[in-house]
């Protein structure tokens, strides 16, 4: 079953903060176990551009996420791993869950079409 582990860095004190080795260890231990079907770290939040259609079908942009939160998507990754039991231990030892971030675990809807 295929699971999308979106990762929300969060603001931190620095305590528990994880470092650029950190993710390298992790992306490399994901990878190695074979269960990686896709991932993406994102960048800055300042590049975001965002984009809504209202009712009558007219489209705002505006530079930014333009939402108040204090957590970020930063990146994700898709695994394919037998349950959800399993995809939660690999949302656990991400470094993206320390630190006041978090790491939220979806199921991948597939359709037969």
């Amino acid at each position: 079953m295929k699971y999308m582990l979106l990762i929300h860095a969060g603001a931190t004190d620095g305590a528990d903060q994880c470092t650029f080795e950190d993710w390298v260890m992790y992306d490399k231990t994901i990878q190695e176990a074979g269960v990686v079907v896709s991932g993406h770290s994102l960048k800055d939040l300042t590049t975001a551009t965002t984009v809504r259609v209202g009712p009558n079908g007219e489209r705002t942009v505006t530079d930014g996420p333009y939402a108040e939160t204090r957590e970020v998507l930063g990146g994700y990754y898709v695994i394919d791993v037998p349950n959800l039991d399993v995809a939660l231990d690999w949302a656990a030892r991400c470094p993206g869950a320390r630190g006041g971030g978090s790491v939220v675990v979806r199921p991948v809807a597939e359709f037969d079409l």
